[in-house]
């Protein structure tokens, strides 16, 4: 399965200008969708699954169903909805809460739950993600456990659009479908990140949360348009245009880490997502991410991974 990136035309990682920060995260963790089936249901049914280690979605294309996540309450799902989950915990899926589910394994072809004869009362679009491997984990933590965005507050909007057309497609059988819904849950994904971010409720800590903080989005920006910059907390404070002790804990509590520390994980992972490549030299990442030398950025990666950057490039050969 091809991305919707063009691997080889990506400059990682200069300092843009233009990349705003949902914009990095998303260039570095290539989204692709990995499998893509239909699901049905007539009936009583319930399914339950084991936790993987995959990003999953579902799109709600007819009725309604319950879903269940370990340790959560039941959350009806109707038609029109998106659900996406970065990292799927166990969950069970039924036509009513609280139903004890049959347990079943994920696989890639259709699914129909419940009375095998007659017209489905429940139909979706669900699947999986693949993500870059290489700095999935720490991306990951950036983004909430959950997106769920109800047809009622996407019918009127761009995202809102975008799944009218998977539902028109969904329902035909033109040349070509399966790679045109392939696209579009590609673009479906990074929407649903993007919507997200400016969602107007509280989220979890992390990049999408701080995003919606008018200050401390306006120092990621600045982050991520020049991360070689010798930045400090003092010079991201006046950013901020707080004190210091201020401006660090509203960073801590947006973002779930200390201003410096998210730097550093940043510049980490776009120095991992270089050695994947392998179409840099080490010279070159260190003035890129802002170290002085080859060997200050060896010391540093060596450091956070308990391994030199050559050790880590080669493991992925």
């Amino acid at each position: 399965m091809h991305t919707i990136y063009n691997r080889s035309s990506i400059p990682i990682y200069r300092s843009s200008r233009i990349m705003d920060p949902l914009s990095d995260v998303i260039t570095l963790l290539r989204p692709r969708a990995a499998v893509s089936k239909p699901i049905s249901g007539r009936g009583h049914w319930a399914v339950a699954y084991d936790a993987y280690d995959a990003p999953g979605f579902t799109f709600i294309i007819t009725g309604e169903a319950w879903l269940t996540l370990d340790g959560e309450d039941p959350l009806r799902l109707a038609q029109g909805d998106f659900l996406l989950l970065p990292t799927t915990p166990a969950f069970s899926l039924g036509s009513e809460p609280h139903r004890r589910g049959t347990r079943a394994t994920p696989r890639a072809d259709a699914v129909r739950h419940g009375d095998p004869d007659g017209a489905p009362q429940f139909a979706a679009l669900g699947g999986s993600f693949d993500f870059e491997r290489v700095n999935r984990p720490l991306l990951m933590s950036l983004l909430p456990s959950r997106i769920h965005i109800p047809a009622s507050e996407g019918r009127s909007t761009r995202f809102g659009r975008f799944i009218g057309l998977l539902a028109e497609e969904c329902a035909t059988d033109y040349p070509g479908k399966e790679l045109i819904i392939q696209r579009m849950l590609e673009a479906l994904l990074v929407e649903a990140l993007r919507w997200r971010a400016f969602a107007t409720d509280a989220v979890t800590a992390g990049l999408l949360s701080g995003m919606q903080d008018p200050v401390i989005a306006r120092v990621l920006q600045a982050i991520h348009s020049d991360v070689s910059a010798r930045w400090t907390v003092a010079g991201l404070a006046r950013i901020a245009g707080m004190s210091r002790s201020a401006f660090s804990a509203r960073f801590g509590e947006v973002l779930g880490c200390a201003p410096i520390e998210y730097l550093a994980r940043w510049r980490m992972a776009i120095a991992k997502d270089a050695l994947a490549r392998g179409n840099k030299t080490h010279d070159r990442i260190a003035e890129e991410i802002g170290y002085e030398s080859a060997s200050a950025f060896s010391t540093a990666f060596r450091r956070r991974l308990g391994y030199p950057p050559g050790k880590f490039a080669r493991a992925l050969a």
